[in-house]
Protein backbone atom coordinates (compact mmCIF):
# COMPACT_ATOMS: atom_id res chain seq x y z
CA UNK A 1 0.00 0.00 0.00
CA UNK A 2 1.54 3.05 -1.02
CA UNK A 3 -1.68 5.41 -1.18
CA UNK A 4 -1.12 9.31 -0.03
CA UNK A 5 -3.58 12.41 0.51
CA UNK A 6 -2.27 15.23 -1.08
CA UNK A 7 -3.79 18.41 0.72
CA UNK A 8 -6.48 20.50 -0.65
CA UNK A 9 -4.05 23.06 -1.93
CA UNK A 10 -2.19 20.40 -3.94
CA UNK A 11 -5.55 18.91 -5.59
CA UNK A 12 -6.86 22.32 -6.38
CA UNK A 13 -3.84 23.16 -7.89
CA UNK A 14 -3.22 19.71 -9.84
CA UNK A 15 -6.44 19.92 -11.41
CA UNK A 16 -6.15 23.58 -12.73
CA UNK A 17 -3.28 22.11 -14.31
CA UNK A 18 -5.09 19.29 -16.02
CA UNK A 19 -7.38 22.24 -17.16
CA UNK A 20 -4.18 23.82 -19.10
CA UNK A 21 -2.92 20.92 -20.25
CA UNK A 22 0.57 21.67 -18.68
CA UNK A 23 1.34 18.28 -17.23
CA UNK A 24 3.23 16.67 -15.98
CA UNK A 25 4.32 19.07 -13.21
CA UNK A 26 6.03 19.48 -9.84
CA UNK A 27 4.12 21.23 -7.16
CA UNK A 28 6.50 22.75 -4.67
CA UNK A 29 4.14 23.30 -1.29
CA UNK A 30 6.23 26.05 -0.08
CA UNK A 31 3.77 27.21 2.32
CA UNK A 32 4.28 23.42 3.68
CA UNK A 33 8.06 23.70 3.79
CA UNK A 34 8.35 26.31 5.66
CA UNK A 35 6.51 25.61 8.27
CA UNK A 36 8.05 21.83 8.32
CA UNK A 37 11.38 23.77 8.36
CA UNK A 38 10.33 25.95 11.48
CA UNK A 39 9.66 23.06 13.36
CA UNK A 40 13.05 21.72 12.74
CA UNK A 41 14.61 24.52 13.83
CA UNK A 42 12.71 24.93 16.56
CA UNK A 43 13.20 21.03 17.78
CA UNK A 44 16.93 21.40 17.53
CA UNK A 45 19.04 23.05 20.51
CA UNK A 46 19.63 26.54 19.56
CA UNK A 47 23.83 25.54 19.71
CA UNK A 48 23.31 23.28 16.85
CA UNK A 49 23.58 24.88 13.75
CA UNK A 50 20.96 23.12 10.79
CA UNK A 51 22.42 23.39 7.36
CA UNK A 52 20.38 22.26 4.23
CA UNK A 53 22.13 19.70 2.15
CA UNK A 54 21.40 21.80 -1.36
CA UNK A 55 22.24 18.40 -3.38
CA UNK A 56 18.48 16.80 -2.17
CA UNK A 57 16.91 19.79 -4.15
CA UNK A 58 18.57 23.11 -5.21
CA UNK A 59 15.42 24.53 -6.68
CA UNK A 60 16.12 28.73 -5.90
CA UNK A 61 12.33 28.84 -4.07
CA UNK A 62 13.04 26.45 -2.01
CA UNK A 63 16.68 27.54 -1.16
CA UNK A 64 15.09 31.03 -0.64
CA UNK A 65 12.16 29.57 1.69
CA UNK A 66 14.64 27.58 3.53
CA UNK A 67 16.78 30.77 4.31
CA UNK A 68 14.32 32.02 6.74
CA UNK A 69 15.10 29.02 9.18
CA UNK A 70 18.85 27.22 8.20
CA UNK A 71 22.00 28.44 9.42
CA UNK A 72 23.72 27.66 6.67
CA UNK A 73 24.05 25.29 3.03
CA UNK A 74 26.26 22.52 2.23
CA UNK A 75 27.30 22.48 -1.01
CA UNK A 76 28.62 19.47 -3.05
CA UNK A 77 30.42 21.13 -6.48
CA UNK A 78 31.11 24.30 -7.76
CA UNK A 79 27.74 24.69 -9.66
CA UNK A 80 26.15 24.02 -6.44
CA UNK A 81 28.57 26.65 -4.85
CA UNK A 82 27.55 29.39 -7.56
CA UNK A 83 23.75 28.46 -7.68
CA UNK A 84 23.69 28.52 -4.01
CA UNK A 85 25.72 31.95 -3.39
CA UNK A 86 23.21 33.24 -6.26
CA UNK A 87 19.81 31.91 -4.72
CA UNK A 88 20.83 32.78 -0.99
CA UNK A 89 23.43 35.55 -1.02
CA UNK A 90 25.63 36.25 2.14
CA UNK A 91 24.29 32.66 3.43
CA UNK A 92 27.22 31.37 5.26
CA UNK A 93 28.20 27.67 2.86
CA UNK A 94 30.32 24.49 4.02
CA UNK A 95 31.55 22.44 0.58
CA UNK A 96 31.48 18.83 1.09
CA UNK A 97 32.17 15.92 -1.54
CA UNK A 98 35.13 14.09 -2.69
CA UNK A 99 37.15 15.16 -5.60
CA UNK A 100 37.37 18.43 -5.38
CA UNK A 101 39.21 19.93 -8.22
CA UNK A 102 41.18 23.03 -8.33
CA UNK A 103 39.53 25.60 -10.08
CA UNK A 104 36.13 24.47 -7.64
CA UNK A 105 38.21 25.63 -4.86
CA UNK A 106 39.26 28.79 -5.98
CA UNK A 107 35.84 29.74 -6.93
CA UNK A 108 34.84 28.41 -3.52
CA UNK A 109 37.32 30.91 -1.69
CA UNK A 110 36.21 33.77 -3.89
CA UNK A 111 32.63 32.97 -3.25
CA UNK A 112 34.01 33.14 0.24
CA UNK A 113 33.05 29.55 1.54
CA UNK A 114 32.72 29.21 5.27
CA UNK A 115 33.70 25.77 5.74
CA UNK A 116 35.63 23.33 3.19
CA UNK A 117 35.56 19.47 4.32
CA UNK A 118 38.21 17.78 3.45
CA UNK A 119 38.28 13.82 2.15
CA UNK A 120 41.92 13.05 1.90
CA UNK A 121 45.59 14.35 2.34
CA UNK A 122 45.17 15.27 -1.13
CA UNK A 123 42.44 17.15 -1.13
CA UNK A 124 44.07 18.84 1.98
CA UNK A 125 47.37 19.61 -0.32
CA UNK A 126 45.04 21.14 -2.94
CA UNK A 127 42.65 23.73 -0.34
CA UNK A 128 46.18 24.42 0.98
CA UNK A 129 47.73 25.87 -2.44
CA UNK A 130 44.30 27.18 -3.54
CA UNK A 131 44.13 29.07 -0.24
CA UNK A 132 47.98 30.40 -1.01
CA UNK A 133 47.12 31.24 -4.01
CA UNK A 134 43.89 33.68 -3.29
CA UNK A 135 46.17 35.11 0.04
CA UNK A 136 43.99 33.76 2.37
CA UNK A 137 43.24 30.60 5.05
CA UNK A 138 40.58 28.36 4.57
CA UNK A 139 38.84 27.00 7.54
CA UNK A 140 38.35 23.01 7.06
CA UNK A 141 36.55 19.91 8.91
CA UNK A 142 38.73 16.86 8.15
CA UNK A 143 36.21 13.63 7.33
CA UNK A 144 36.89 10.75 9.06
CA UNK A 145 35.56 7.30 7.65
CA UNK A 146 35.09 5.00 11.07
CA UNK A 147 34.66 1.57 11.19
CA UNK A 148 31.50 -0.31 11.49
CA UNK A 149 30.63 -0.96 15.25
CA UNK A 150 28.38 -3.69 14.45
CA UNK A 151 25.41 -4.83 17.01
CA UNK A 152 26.75 -7.18 19.95
CA UNK A 153 24.50 -9.74 19.06
CA UNK A 154 25.16 -9.85 15.32
CA UNK A 155 26.62 -12.68 13.25
CA UNK A 156 29.44 -11.97 11.12
CA UNK A 157 28.46 -10.39 8.02
CA UNK A 158 30.08 -10.44 4.37
CA UNK A 159 31.17 -7.28 3.28
CA UNK A 160 29.18 -5.49 1.40
CA UNK A 161 29.92 -3.60 -1.95
CA UNK A 162 30.75 0.18 -1.46
CA UNK A 163 27.53 2.15 -1.45
CA UNK A 164 25.24 -0.84 -0.49
CA UNK A 165 23.23 -1.73 3.01
CA UNK A 166 22.33 -5.07 3.64
CA UNK A 167 19.22 -6.13 4.23
CA UNK A 168 17.10 -4.23 6.87
CA UNK A 169 19.60 -1.48 7.70
CA UNK A 170 20.08 2.16 5.94
CA UNK A 171 18.79 3.34 2.79
CA UNK A 172 22.26 4.24 2.17
CA UNK A 173 26.03 3.41 3.04
CA UNK A 174 28.46 6.52 2.94
CA UNK A 175 30.51 5.15 5.49
CA UNK A 176 32.16 2.36 8.22
CA UNK A 177 32.89 0.39 5.06
CA UNK A 178 35.43 0.79 2.21
CA UNK A 179 34.46 3.95 1.03
CA UNK A 180 35.90 7.29 -1.26
CA UNK A 181 34.15 9.02 1.57
CA UNK A 182 36.47 10.33 4.22
CA UNK A 183 39.30 8.96 5.93
CA UNK A 184 40.09 6.03 7.62
CA UNK A 185 40.90 6.96 11.43
CA UNK A 186 45.13 5.88 10.18
CA UNK A 187 44.59 8.21 7.10
CA UNK A 188 43.10 10.61 9.36
CA UNK A 189 46.10 10.51 11.35
CA UNK A 190 48.75 10.31 8.33
CA UNK A 191 46.53 13.54 7.34
CA UNK A 192 47.35 15.31 10.66
CA UNK A 193 51.03 14.66 10.11
CA UNK A 194 50.99 17.13 6.85
CA UNK A 195 49.12 19.81 8.77
CA UNK A 196 52.82 21.86 9.62
CA UNK A 197 53.19 22.09 5.63
CA UNK A 198 49.62 23.09 4.60
CA UNK A 199 49.48 26.62 6.78
CA UNK A 200 46.61 27.97 4.49
CA UNK A 201 44.24 25.63 5.98
CA UNK A 202 42.96 25.83 9.65
CA UNK A 203 41.34 22.37 10.93
CA UNK A 204 38.65 23.22 13.03
CA UNK A 205 37.11 19.61 13.79
CA UNK A 206 36.17 16.92 11.97
CA UNK A 207 32.86 15.97 9.80
CA UNK A 208 31.08 12.37 9.59
CA UNK A 209 28.23 11.29 7.17
CA UNK A 210 28.08 7.36 7.84
CA UNK A 211 24.67 6.31 6.45
CA UNK A 212 21.39 7.89 5.12
CA UNK A 213 18.08 6.45 6.21
CA UNK A 214 18.31 6.04 9.91
CA UNK A 215 16.23 7.13 12.64
CA UNK A 216 16.80 9.25 15.69
CA UNK A 217 18.35 7.00 17.76
CA UNK A 218 20.57 5.42 15.41
CA UNK A 219 21.62 8.78 14.41
CA UNK A 220 22.10 9.60 18.05
CA UNK A 221 24.22 6.69 18.05
CA UNK A 222 26.43 7.53 15.60
CA UNK A 223 26.74 11.11 16.69
CA UNK A 224 27.96 9.93 20.20
CA UNK A 225 30.43 7.38 18.54
CA UNK A 226 31.94 10.38 16.11
CA UNK A 227 31.65 13.13 19.47
CA UNK A 228 33.58 10.37 21.47
CA UNK A 229 36.55 9.87 18.94
CA UNK A 230 36.34 13.94 17.68
CA UNK A 231 36.91 15.10 21.42
CA UNK A 232 39.99 12.98 21.90
CA UNK A 233 41.00 13.28 18.45
CA UNK A 234 40.76 16.89 18.89
CA UNK A 235 42.67 17.28 22.15
CA UNK A 236 45.40 15.14 20.42
CA UNK A 237 45.82 17.44 17.80
CA UNK A 238 44.91 20.69 19.74
CA UNK A 239 42.13 21.98 17.80
CA UNK A 240 40.24 24.58 20.46
CA UNK A 241 36.94 24.69 20.65
CA UNK A 242 35.79 21.94 17.72
CA UNK A 243 33.37 22.25 15.78
CA UNK A 244 31.86 18.42 15.22
CA UNK A 245 29.58 18.30 11.65
CA UNK A 246 27.32 15.18 12.39
CA UNK A 247 25.91 14.70 8.74
CA UNK A 248 22.29 13.99 7.75
CA UNK A 249 20.46 10.84 6.97
CA UNK A 250 17.49 11.49 8.67
CA UNK A 251 14.84 8.58 6.94
CA UNK A 252 11.86 9.18 5.07
CA UNK A 253 9.64 6.18 4.40
CA UNK A 254 8.25 6.14 1.15
CA UNK A 255 6.52 3.00 2.09
CA UNK A 256 4.40 5.18 4.86
CA UNK A 257 4.31 8.18 3.95
CA UNK A 258 2.68 9.90 6.82
CA UNK A 259 5.49 8.73 9.31
CA UNK A 260 7.89 11.72 9.87
CA UNK A 261 11.62 11.63 11.29
CA UNK A 262 11.59 12.26 15.72
CA UNK A 263 13.01 16.24 15.26
CA UNK A 264 11.67 15.91 18.78
CA UNK A 265 13.66 13.34 20.14
CA UNK A 266 16.74 13.61 17.90
CA UNK A 267 17.10 17.40 19.44
CA UNK A 268 16.77 16.37 22.98
CA UNK A 269 19.62 13.49 22.25
CA UNK A 270 22.04 16.33 20.61
CA UNK A 271 21.15 18.55 23.46
CA UNK A 272 21.95 15.53 25.96
CA UNK A 273 25.69 14.85 23.50
CA UNK A 274 26.13 18.80 23.30
CA UNK A 275 29.15 20.18 25.50
CA UNK A 276 30.12 23.90 26.10
CA UNK A 277 32.95 25.22 23.68
CA UNK A 278 31.72 23.05 20.78
CA UNK A 279 29.61 23.75 17.87
CA UNK A 280 27.22 20.78 16.42
CA UNK A 281 26.03 21.01 12.76
CA UNK A 282 23.66 18.89 11.25
CA UNK A 283 22.65 18.51 7.26
CA UNK A 284 19.55 17.25 6.40
CA UNK A 285 18.02 17.18 2.88
CA UNK A 286 16.10 14.31 1.94
CA UNK A 287 13.98 14.71 5.00
CA UNK A 288 13.96 18.58 4.71
CA UNK A 289 12.19 18.86 1.47
CA UNK A 290 10.96 15.75 0.36
CA UNK A 291 7.62 16.03 2.17
CA UNK A 292 6.86 19.59 0.09
CA UNK A 293 6.93 18.51 -3.23
CA UNK A 294 4.29 16.42 -5.86
CA UNK A 295 4.53 15.21 -8.82
CA UNK A 296 1.66 15.49 -10.91
CA UNK A 297 0.92 13.29 -14.45
CA UNK A 298 -1.98 12.05 -16.47
CA UNK A 299 -2.86 8.33 -16.80
CA UNK A 300 -2.56 7.80 -20.32
CA UNK A 301 -3.06 3.99 -20.63
CA UNK A 302 -4.91 0.78 -18.53
CA UNK A 303 -3.75 -2.67 -19.56
CA UNK A 304 -3.95 -5.89 -18.41
CA UNK A 305 -1.03 -8.33 -19.08
CA UNK A 306 0.06 -11.92 -18.04
CA UNK A 307 -2.36 -11.43 -15.09
CA UNK A 308 -0.99 -8.01 -13.77
CA UNK A 309 -2.88 -4.46 -14.49
CA UNK A 310 -0.59 -1.35 -15.74
CA UNK A 311 -1.25 2.60 -15.55
CA UNK A 312 0.86 3.85 -18.29
CA UNK A 313 1.24 7.70 -17.38
CA UNK A 314 2.76 11.02 -18.55
CA UNK A 315 6.56 11.47 -17.59
CA UNK A 316 7.94 9.01 -15.84
CA UNK A 317 11.58 8.15 -13.90
CA UNK A 318 13.05 10.48 -16.27
CA UNK A 319 11.14 13.43 -14.50
CA UNK A 320 10.88 11.29 -10.87
CA UNK A 321 14.02 8.78 -10.89
CA UNK A 322 13.51 8.06 -6.81
CA UNK A 323 11.64 5.06 -7.01
CA UNK A 324 14.39 3.58 -9.82
CA UNK A 325 16.79 4.90 -7.69
CA UNK A 326 15.72 3.63 -4.66
CA UNK A 327 13.56 0.63 -5.10
CA UNK A 328 10.47 1.60 -4.09
CA UNK A 329 7.04 2.27 -5.23
CA UNK A 330 6.44 6.05 -4.54
CA UNK A 331 3.41 6.46 -2.98
CA UNK A 332 0.30 8.03 -5.29
CA UNK A 333 -2.95 9.32 -5.32
CA UNK A 334 -5.45 8.87 -7.91
CA UNK A 335 -7.83 12.24 -8.89
CA UNK A 336 -10.67 11.57 -10.89
CA UNK A 337 -10.56 13.73 -13.95
CA UNK A 338 -13.51 15.22 -15.08
CA UNK A 339 -14.76 13.33 -18.23
CA UNK A 340 -15.47 15.98 -21.28
CA UNK A 341 -16.50 13.37 -24.12
CA UNK A 342 -18.17 10.05 -24.13
CA UNK A 343 -15.30 7.82 -25.72
CA UNK A 344 -14.71 4.90 -23.86
CA UNK A 345 -11.89 4.70 -21.76
CA UNK A 346 -9.86 1.70 -20.47
CA UNK A 347 -10.02 1.58 -16.47
CA UNK A 348 -9.34 -0.88 -13.79
CA UNK A 349 -9.80 -1.38 -9.88
CA UNK A 350 -10.65 -1.88 -7.33
CA UNK A 351 -6.95 -3.69 -6.90
CA UNK A 352 -3.06 -3.49 -7.21
CA UNK A 353 -1.63 -1.49 -10.47
CA UNK A 354 2.02 -1.14 -11.87
CA UNK A 355 2.26 2.71 -12.82
CA UNK A 356 4.91 2.79 -15.17
CA UNK A 357 6.19 5.88 -17.73
CA UNK A 358 6.82 6.35 -21.27
CA UNK A 359 10.38 5.47 -21.46
CA UNK A 360 11.54 1.80 -23.52
CA UNK A 361 12.73 0.36 -20.47
CA UNK A 362 11.37 -1.66 -17.82
CA UNK A 363 12.61 -0.14 -15.27
CA UNK A 364 10.42 3.17 -15.84
CA UNK A 365 8.80 1.75 -12.82
CA UNK A 366 7.20 4.55 -10.39
CA UNK A 367 5.09 2.14 -8.29
CA UNK A 368 4.61 -1.86 -8.25
CA UNK A 369 1.50 -4.02 -7.14
CA UNK A 370 0.12 -0.86 -5.83
CA UNK A 371 -3.43 -1.15 -4.45
CA UNK A 372 -6.00 1.77 -6.27
CA UNK A 373 -9.78 1.88 -4.99
CA UNK A 374 -10.18 2.68 -9.47
CA UNK A 375 -7.89 4.55 -11.70
CA UNK A 376 -9.32 5.61 -15.84
CA UNK A 377 -7.22 6.68 -18.56
CA UNK A 378 -7.48 10.56 -18.29
CA UNK A 379 -7.19 10.28 -14.68
CA UNK A 380 -4.44 12.55 -12.23
CA UNK A 381 -1.73 10.13 -10.73
CA UNK A 382 -0.16 12.88 -7.71
CA UNK A 383 2.94 11.42 -6.52
CA UNK A 384 3.71 12.58 -3.13
CA UNK A 385 7.40 12.41 -1.38
CA UNK A 386 8.47 13.97 -4.88
CA UNK A 387 10.54 17.25 -3.43
CA UNK A 388 14.07 15.43 -2.95
CA UNK A 389 16.42 13.67 -5.15
CA UNK A 390 13.63 13.59 -8.04
CA UNK A 391 13.98 15.84 -10.90
CA UNK A 392 17.33 16.88 -9.91
CA UNK A 393 19.21 13.09 -10.39
CA UNK A 394 16.33 12.00 -13.05
CA UNK A 395 18.05 11.41 -16.88
CA UNK A 396 16.61 14.21 -18.48
CA UNK A 397 17.54 13.61 -21.57
CA UNK A 398 16.10 10.08 -22.62
CA UNK A 399 13.90 9.93 -25.46
CA UNK A 400 13.88 13.72 -25.36
CA UNK A 401 10.64 14.01 -23.94
CA UNK A 402 9.60 17.28 -22.58
CA UNK A 403 10.30 18.58 -18.96
CA UNK A 404 7.89 19.14 -16.50
CA UNK A 405 6.41 22.35 -15.56
CA UNK A 406 7.03 24.09 -12.38
CA UNK A 407 4.36 25.44 -9.87
CA UNK A 408 4.43 26.72 -6.33
CA UNK A 409 2.10 27.37 -3.63
CA UNK A 410 3.00 29.97 -1.05
CA UNK A 411 0.99 31.49 1.75
CA UNK A 412 -0.33 29.94 4.50
CA UNK A 413 -1.32 26.07 5.02
CA UNK A 414 -4.63 25.15 5.08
Amino acid sequence: MTAIDPPGRVRDLALRLAGQATLPAYIYDLAALDAHAAAIRAALPPAVQFCYAVKANPDEAILRTLARHADGFEVSSGGEVTHTAGAVPARPLAFGGPGKTSAELAAALRARVARFHVESPHGLRLLDAAARSAGTVADALLRVNLPAQPPATAAPATAAPAGTAPAGGPALVMGGTPSPFGMDPALLEACALTLPDTPAVRVRGLHAHLASGLGADELLASSARLLDFGRAWCARHWVDRPEFNLGGGMAVDYERPATGFDWIGYGRGLAALARDGETLRVGPGRAVTAYCGWYVTTALDVKRSQGETFVIVSGGTHHLRTPAARGHSQPFAVIPAARTDRAPAPAAGPGPVTVTGQLCTPRDVLARRAWVPGVRAGDLIVFGLAGAYAWNISHHSFLMHPPPAFRYIEGEPR
